[in-house]
Protein backbone atom coordinates (compact mmCIF):
# COMPACT_ATOMS: atom_id res chain seq x y z
CA UNK A 1 0.00 0.00 0.00
CA UNK A 2 1.39 3.25 -1.34
CA UNK A 3 0.42 6.99 -0.89
CA UNK A 4 0.70 9.46 -3.35
CA UNK A 5 -0.39 13.56 -3.49
CA UNK A 6 -0.77 15.72 -6.05
CA UNK A 7 -2.46 18.48 -7.56
CA UNK A 8 -4.98 18.18 -10.64
CA UNK A 9 -8.68 20.06 -12.25
CA UNK A 10 -11.49 17.34 -11.53
CA UNK A 11 -12.27 16.49 -15.28
CA UNK A 12 -15.87 14.64 -14.22
CA UNK A 13 -17.57 12.24 -11.77
CA UNK A 14 -19.58 9.32 -12.22
CA UNK A 15 -21.88 7.78 -9.68
CA UNK A 16 -20.82 4.59 -7.78
CA UNK A 17 -23.07 2.72 -5.57
CA UNK A 18 -25.31 4.51 -2.79
CA UNK A 19 -22.54 7.43 -1.89
CA UNK A 20 -19.64 6.95 -3.99
CA UNK A 21 -18.03 8.69 -6.60
CA UNK A 22 -15.16 8.18 -9.29
CA UNK A 23 -13.66 11.00 -9.74
CA UNK A 24 -11.30 11.70 -12.88
CA UNK A 25 -8.79 14.06 -13.09
CA UNK A 26 -5.84 15.40 -14.66
CA UNK A 27 -2.77 15.67 -12.41
CA UNK A 28 0.63 17.28 -13.05
CA UNK A 29 2.53 14.26 -12.11
CA UNK A 30 0.73 11.44 -12.32
CA UNK A 31 -1.68 12.82 -16.18
CA UNK A 32 -5.02 11.73 -15.99
CA UNK A 33 -6.23 9.32 -12.87
CA UNK A 34 -9.43 7.50 -12.07
CA UNK A 35 -9.90 7.66 -8.20
CA UNK A 36 -12.74 6.46 -5.69
CA UNK A 37 -14.11 9.20 -3.51
CA UNK A 38 -15.97 7.32 -0.73
CA UNK A 39 -19.19 8.89 1.18
CA UNK A 40 -18.37 11.74 -1.18
CA UNK A 41 -22.49 12.05 -2.31
CA UNK A 42 -23.75 12.31 1.24
CA UNK A 43 -25.65 15.78 1.64
CA UNK A 44 -23.28 16.70 4.67
CA UNK A 45 -19.97 15.62 2.52
CA UNK A 46 -17.52 18.57 2.88
CA UNK A 47 -15.01 16.44 1.34
CA UNK A 48 -17.37 16.11 -2.50
CA UNK A 49 -17.88 19.38 -2.59
CA UNK A 50 -14.05 20.07 -3.25
CA UNK A 51 -14.47 17.25 -6.06
CA UNK A 52 -16.73 18.92 -8.29
CA UNK A 53 -16.06 19.63 -12.02
CA UNK A 54 -13.67 22.56 -12.42
CA UNK A 55 -11.68 22.11 -9.25
CA UNK A 56 -8.21 22.49 -8.90
CA UNK A 57 -7.16 20.59 -6.06
CA UNK A 58 -4.70 19.29 -3.86
CA UNK A 59 -5.19 15.26 -3.81
CA UNK A 60 -3.59 12.35 -1.61
CA UNK A 61 -4.53 9.06 -2.94
CA UNK A 62 -4.10 5.37 -1.47
CA UNK A 63 -2.87 2.69 -3.97
CA UNK A 64 -1.98 -0.45 -3.85
CA UNK A 65 1.44 -1.38 -4.97
CA UNK A 66 4.12 1.11 -5.51
CA UNK A 67 2.22 2.94 -8.76
CA UNK A 68 -0.10 4.98 -8.88
CA UNK A 69 -2.17 4.02 -11.63
CA UNK A 70 -2.24 0.04 -11.36
CA UNK A 71 -4.49 -3.13 -11.51
CA UNK A 72 -7.08 -1.22 -9.29
CA UNK A 73 -8.83 2.03 -8.91
CA UNK A 74 -6.85 3.88 -5.86
CA UNK A 75 -8.82 5.56 -3.06
CA UNK A 76 -9.03 9.34 -2.91
CA UNK A 77 -8.44 10.13 0.82
CA UNK A 78 -7.86 13.99 1.50
CA UNK A 79 -8.42 16.85 -0.99
CA UNK A 80 -7.87 20.53 -0.49
CA UNK A 81 -9.09 23.51 -2.62
CA UNK A 82 -6.38 25.18 -4.63
CA UNK A 83 -8.59 27.21 -6.82
CA UNK A 84 -12.72 26.67 -7.13
CA UNK A 85 -13.05 27.76 -10.45
CA UNK A 86 -16.08 26.04 -10.68
CA UNK A 87 -17.91 29.15 -9.21
CA UNK A 88 -17.06 31.41 -11.60
CA UNK A 89 -17.53 29.27 -14.59
CA UNK A 90 -21.00 27.38 -13.83
CA UNK A 91 -23.37 30.80 -13.25
CA UNK A 92 -22.97 31.67 -16.66
CA UNK A 93 -23.68 29.82 -19.88
CA UNK A 94 -21.37 30.28 -22.11
CA UNK A 95 -18.49 30.01 -19.65
CA UNK A 96 -20.38 26.69 -18.44
CA UNK A 97 -20.04 25.11 -22.09
CA UNK A 98 -17.18 26.71 -22.58
CA UNK A 99 -15.05 25.02 -19.50
CA UNK A 100 -16.72 21.72 -20.39
CA UNK A 101 -15.69 21.48 -23.90
CA UNK A 102 -12.03 22.46 -22.72
CA UNK A 103 -12.84 19.71 -19.84
CA UNK A 104 -13.40 16.93 -22.85
CA UNK A 105 -10.73 17.70 -24.53
CA UNK A 106 -8.26 17.41 -22.01
CA UNK A 107 -9.51 14.30 -20.99
CA UNK A 108 -9.29 12.97 -25.20
CA UNK A 109 -5.67 14.57 -25.47
CA UNK A 110 -4.79 12.15 -22.47
CA UNK A 111 -6.56 8.70 -23.17
CA UNK A 112 -3.61 6.70 -21.81
CA UNK A 113 -3.65 6.89 -17.34
CA UNK A 114 -0.82 7.47 -15.25
CA UNK A 115 1.57 9.08 -18.27
CA UNK A 116 2.29 13.08 -17.42
CA UNK A 117 0.86 15.41 -19.56
CA UNK A 118 2.02 18.65 -17.94
CA UNK A 119 1.58 20.86 -20.90
CA UNK A 120 -1.71 19.63 -21.27
CA UNK A 121 -2.37 20.67 -17.31
CA UNK A 122 -1.11 23.86 -17.17
CA UNK A 123 -2.84 24.34 -20.30
CA UNK A 124 -5.82 23.30 -18.54
CA UNK A 125 -5.35 25.52 -15.48
CA UNK A 126 -4.35 28.49 -17.69
CA UNK A 127 -7.64 28.23 -19.50
CA UNK A 128 -9.88 27.46 -16.27
CA UNK A 129 -8.49 30.23 -14.72
CA UNK A 130 -8.87 32.78 -17.18
CA UNK A 131 -12.60 31.72 -18.39
CA UNK A 132 -13.63 32.00 -14.05
CA UNK A 133 -12.09 35.64 -14.26
CA UNK A 134 -13.86 36.87 -17.43
CA UNK A 135 -11.22 38.47 -18.66
CA UNK A 136 -12.04 37.46 -23.11
CA UNK A 137 -14.69 35.96 -24.81
CA UNK A 138 -15.48 32.56 -23.48
CA UNK A 139 -15.55 31.00 -27.08
CA UNK A 140 -12.33 32.81 -27.60
CA UNK A 141 -10.41 30.97 -24.59
CA UNK A 142 -12.61 27.57 -25.66
CA UNK A 143 -10.54 28.30 -29.13
CA UNK A 144 -7.35 29.26 -28.30
CA UNK A 145 -7.06 26.26 -25.17
CA UNK A 146 -8.20 23.89 -28.74
CA UNK A 147 -5.46 25.51 -30.85
CA UNK A 148 -3.25 25.26 -28.12
CA UNK A 149 -3.80 21.51 -26.45
CA UNK A 150 -3.55 20.37 -30.56
CA UNK A 151 -0.14 22.11 -30.76
CA UNK A 152 1.48 20.81 -27.60
CA UNK A 153 0.00 17.04 -29.00
CA UNK A 154 2.24 17.57 -31.97
CA UNK A 155 -1.03 19.07 -34.20
CA UNK A 156 -0.15 22.79 -34.35
CA UNK A 157 -1.64 23.77 -37.46
CA UNK A 158 -0.29 26.40 -39.67
CA UNK A 159 -1.97 30.21 -40.71
CA UNK A 160 0.60 31.37 -42.36
CA UNK A 161 3.40 29.20 -44.53
CA UNK A 162 2.36 26.76 -46.47
CA UNK A 163 2.00 23.69 -44.32
CA UNK A 164 3.07 21.13 -46.76
CA UNK A 165 6.13 23.34 -48.27
CA UNK A 166 6.96 26.16 -46.54
CA UNK A 167 5.96 28.92 -48.57
CA UNK A 168 5.59 31.80 -47.05
CA UNK A 169 2.11 33.38 -46.38
CA UNK A 170 0.05 34.74 -46.06
CA UNK A 171 -1.57 32.06 -48.27
CA UNK A 172 -4.87 31.26 -49.92
CA UNK A 173 -6.22 27.83 -48.84
CA UNK A 174 -6.98 25.90 -45.68
CA UNK A 175 -6.71 22.05 -45.48
CA UNK A 176 -6.99 20.63 -42.43
CA UNK A 177 -5.44 17.21 -43.79
CA UNK A 178 -2.38 18.96 -44.48
CA UNK A 179 -1.98 20.77 -41.80
CA UNK A 180 -3.47 24.30 -42.61
CA UNK A 181 -2.90 27.20 -45.04
CA UNK A 182 -1.43 25.50 -48.04
CA UNK A 183 -0.35 27.52 -51.06
CA UNK A 184 -1.33 26.79 -54.47
CA UNK A 185 0.64 24.33 -55.54
CA UNK A 186 -0.10 22.10 -52.50
CA UNK A 187 -3.86 22.61 -52.90
CA UNK A 188 -5.77 19.30 -52.17
CA UNK A 189 -9.02 18.12 -52.72
CA UNK A 190 -11.47 19.59 -49.72
CA UNK A 191 -9.56 22.85 -49.20
CA UNK A 192 -11.02 25.75 -48.06
CA UNK A 193 -10.57 29.68 -48.68
CA UNK A 194 -11.13 31.23 -45.69
CA UNK A 195 -11.02 35.18 -45.15
CA UNK A 196 -7.45 36.41 -44.03
CA UNK A 197 -9.09 38.03 -40.98
CA UNK A 198 -10.38 34.70 -39.49
CA UNK A 199 -6.83 33.20 -40.17
CA UNK A 200 -5.11 36.41 -38.34
CA UNK A 201 -7.75 35.73 -35.59
CA UNK A 202 -6.61 31.98 -35.32
CA UNK A 203 -2.73 32.76 -35.43
CA UNK A 204 -3.36 35.46 -32.86
CA UNK A 205 -5.41 33.26 -30.09
CA UNK A 206 -2.65 29.85 -30.97
CA UNK A 207 0.23 32.54 -30.08
CA UNK A 208 -1.56 34.62 -27.03
CA UNK A 209 -2.11 37.65 -28.97
CA UNK A 210 -5.29 39.04 -27.01
CA UNK A 211 -5.11 42.20 -28.62
CA UNK A 212 -6.17 41.16 -31.71
CA UNK A 213 -8.41 38.51 -30.80
CA UNK A 214 -10.66 40.83 -28.49
CA UNK A 215 -10.73 43.33 -31.61
CA UNK A 216 -11.57 40.74 -33.89
CA UNK A 217 -15.35 41.23 -35.87
CA UNK A 218 -18.00 38.68 -34.53
CA UNK A 219 -18.05 37.17 -38.43
CA UNK A 220 -14.73 36.01 -38.50
CA UNK A 221 -14.66 34.41 -35.14
CA UNK A 222 -17.62 32.50 -35.86
CA UNK A 223 -15.64 31.51 -39.45
CA UNK A 224 -12.53 30.95 -37.53
CA UNK A 225 -14.38 28.38 -35.09
CA UNK A 226 -15.51 26.24 -37.48
CA UNK A 227 -11.97 25.99 -38.88
CA UNK A 228 -11.03 24.88 -35.11
CA UNK A 229 -13.94 22.45 -34.71
CA UNK A 230 -13.23 20.81 -38.33
CA UNK A 231 -9.72 21.01 -37.07
CA UNK A 232 -9.82 19.16 -33.80
CA UNK A 233 -12.33 16.53 -35.27
CA UNK A 234 -9.79 15.10 -37.72
CA UNK A 235 -7.18 14.76 -35.46
CA UNK A 236 -9.20 13.27 -32.76
CA UNK A 237 -11.09 11.13 -35.75
CA UNK A 238 -14.64 11.96 -33.78
CA UNK A 239 -15.87 15.77 -32.27
CA UNK A 240 -16.56 16.61 -29.17
CA UNK A 241 -20.52 16.05 -27.67
CA UNK A 242 -19.98 19.41 -25.78
CA UNK A 243 -18.86 21.37 -28.89
CA UNK A 244 -22.57 21.73 -29.91
CA UNK A 245 -23.67 23.41 -26.83
CA UNK A 246 -21.02 26.05 -27.09
CA UNK A 247 -22.66 29.62 -28.14
CA UNK A 248 -20.94 31.19 -30.70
Amino acid sequence: MSLFRDDGIVLRTQKLGEADRIITLLTRGHGRVRAVARGVRRTKSKFGARLEPFSHVDVQFFARGGELVGRGLPLCTQSETIAPYGGGIVTDYARYTAGTAMLETAERFTDHEGEPAVQQYLLLVGGLRTLARGEHAPHLVLDAFLLRSLAVNGYAPSFGDCAKCGMPGPNRFFSVASGGSVCGDCRVPGSVVPSPRALELLGALLTGDWGTADACEPRYVREGSGLVSAYLHWHLERGLRSLRYVEK
